[in-house]
């Protein structure tokens, strides 16, 4: 018999065993951002499109609900929260619990770590007491695990990206967000050291839906199980379509010298 962790699992991989996530939970962080102000359009958008999940805090369930296209789209309450106008936006704080998670119909929640930062002691015990909740709940856990040190460079090192995937499974989630590296031969290094779901940031918005394009095809080859694409999918003039040109990738596996043409239709 499945554990409730199990099905809920199930529920976020049903597509195929890659996951599609879009976080939409920047608004605490930056505010009203452009792409954020219709959230119902852009769920709406991204469910219809494939999305696996949307992630958003708590106060935003109701708006979204009937976007999330009749069960198709699963939903992700993001538990940690800071804004950048914060004297240290670094130190994410836990703003809500996996019981309210539950209540509110999630199917998984995340939370967000930035190792390396001044207040990284205080993360990671609430990532562990977090843990332990969604184990005692049945809730899938996400980690955000990123390296803020003050170090651009230490965002995208491969050896500091390794351990901080490690943190995460050490201390109980489920699935791992990180970084790409940056190339394949790194990237693997990493899905390699641990063995846990391992998914990719799709971080500031890129130059083109190419670039983009082939740093998630590169990340699969290397082994991750999904991407976590967030402004690079809701900036974008038409979030749906590009959600559905990741399905297709993440699905059918479709190789790097194939990706222009699927840029131009």
């Amino acid at each position: 018999m499945q554990t409730g962790k199990e099905i809920r699992l199930n529920k976020l991989f049903k597509h195929s065993q890659r996951l599609l996530t879009v976080p939409l939970d920047h608004g605490v962080t930056l505010g009203p951002i452009p792409g954020l102000k219709d959230m119902g359009r852009v769920v709406k958008e991204v469910a219809e499109g494939g999305a696996d999940a949307v992630i958003v805090h708590k106060g935003l369930v109701k708006q979204i609900t009937p976007s999330l296209s009749r069960g198709k789209c699963e939903l992700i309450v993001h538990l940690s929260a800071s804004t950048a106008l914060a004297p240290d936006a670094t130190h994410k704080q836990i703003v809500s619990s996996v019981e309210h998670a539950l209540r509110l119909g999630a199917t998984a929640v995340s939370v967000h770590i930035n190792l390396a930062s001044q207040k990284e002691a205080a993360m990671l015990k609430e990532l562990g007491e977090i843990a332990e909740q969604c184990d005692a709940w049945g809730m899938p856990l996400l980690a955000m695990m990123y390296v803020r040190d003050g170090c651009k460079e230490s965002e995208f090192d491969p050896v500091k990206i390794k351990h901080a995937a490690r943190v995460a499974e050490e201390l109980g989630a489920d699935i791992i967000k990180v970084n790409y590296t940056g190339t394949v031969d790194t990237f693997a290094e990493v899905t390699s050291a641990v063995k846990l779901p391992v998914i990719i940031a799709g971080g500031p918005k890129l130059n083109s839906t190419y670039d983009l394009l082939v740093m998630i095809a590169d990340a699969l080859q290397a082994g991750a199980k999904g991407v976590s694409i967030g402004r690079n999918v809701f900036q974008d003039p038409n979030p749906g379509l590009l959600t559905s040109t990741i399905r297709k990738i993440l699905d059918e596996n479709i190789p790097r010298e194939m990706l222009k043409e699927l840029v131009k239709q």
